[in-house]
């Protein structure tokens, strides 16, 4: 199938997140890995990070701990290739210091002895052209450059010519992750292959989000999916799921209410090619701890359940009723 006819469910999870050293490889990571496959996950986002010690720093030293190692990305790869998972290789950019990547930016002008764009994307995409490399070598089938990027979604030019580079590196599906609210702002969408985006909404919200995405989409003619989307067990969650810092005590019952109401309201949409779900961990807390944790990953959770059941019934609407 080609590229402009790409028309997958996209069924996945995202795992490994951050990417830490030492944690990608042995029993622990095997174990999470097989149990997010019985979920009925057809894709992975498998998806490391890297650090730059500031938002104007110019310098990715992706070589460094705690990133995972080359070593460790091909295994988890290979691991995910051999339960049937297709994956999405997805190397990711954040700060030392905890200020969010979205904030990564320069003067939009260079000056001279100041840090600027041209130096930061020289770095980036280095980062991105060695991973790219990794995921043509291990048959990845996606490959994700960027993700929540907000301050640089306005350089075209640079994403234009980074994306150009890097099609002589990997020769897969081309994706970019925007962050919510964004999907309009992003000029260079016909660069890509697929347009993808953080789908953290109000659940009560959902429906004029997907009418405004659907009209973003009609401009480009590209596939879409949510390359995020999820959605803490706690309580208030639900009404800001991109908040994991949001007080409150953990609730079950929110998340699970969550994935229902984005299920349902995704699922009415034909355009609609799936998720890849935030997230999974390469090191699961106890199934028996699972009621206390008020994170994003549903192991052990109701909502696991409920992802399972949309996920096998092929993700459409009276699948949820089956």
């Amino acid at each position: 199938m080609s590229k402009q006819t790409w028309n997958e469910t996209v069924s996945g999870m995202t795992w490994g997140w951050v990417g830490t050293r030492g944690t990608w490889t042995g029993s622990e990571a095997d174990f999470s890995m097989a149990e997010m496959a019985k979920l009925g996950v057809n894709w992975t986002a498998i998806a490391l990070s890297a650090l730059q010690e500031t938002p104007q720093s110019t310098e990715i030293p992706y070589w460094e701990a705690p990133t995972v190692t080359d070593d460790e990305v091909r295994a988890a790869i290979r691991k995910a290739k051999s339960l049937g998972m297709k994956v999405c290789l997805k190397p990711v950019v954040n700060v030392k210091n905890g200020t969010w990547r979205a904030h990564i930016g320069f003067f939009d002008e260079e000056v001279p002895g100041e840090p600027s764009w041209a130096e930061w994307f020289a770095s980036y995409g280095k980062f991105i052209a060695h991973y790219a490399a990794i995921a043509e070598q291990e048959g990845c089938e996606m490959l994700c450059v960027g993700c929540e990027m907000v301050q640089t979604d306005k350089r075209e030019a640079e994403w234009r010519a980074l994306i150009a580079d890097i099609r002589p590196i990997y020769s897969g599906l081309i994706t970019y992750n925007c962050d919510k609210y964004q999907e309009g702002r992003v000029k260079w969408w016909d660069a890509v292959d697929i347009i993808s985006s953080s789908g953290y909404y109000p659940i009560h919200e959902w429906e004029a989000h997907l009418d405004r995405i659907e009209g973003v989409l009609a401009q480009w003619n590209k596939p879409f999916f949510f390359m995020e989307a999820g959605c803490p067990s706690r309580e208030g969650s639900p009404l800001r799921p991109n908040d994991w810092s949001l007080p409150g005590g953990p609730s079950e019952e929110e998340q699970k209410r969550y994935y229902e109401a984005m299920f349902g309201a995704c699922a009415k949409r034909d355009w609609m090619r799936g998720f890849m779900l935030w997230d999974w961990p390469a090191k699961l807390y106890e199934a028996k701890d699972a009621s206390a944790n008020d994170d994003y990953c549903m192991y052990g959770k109701p909502a696991a359940k409920t992802v399972s059941d949309y996920y096998k019934s092929g993700q459409q609407p009276e699948g949820l009723n089956a």
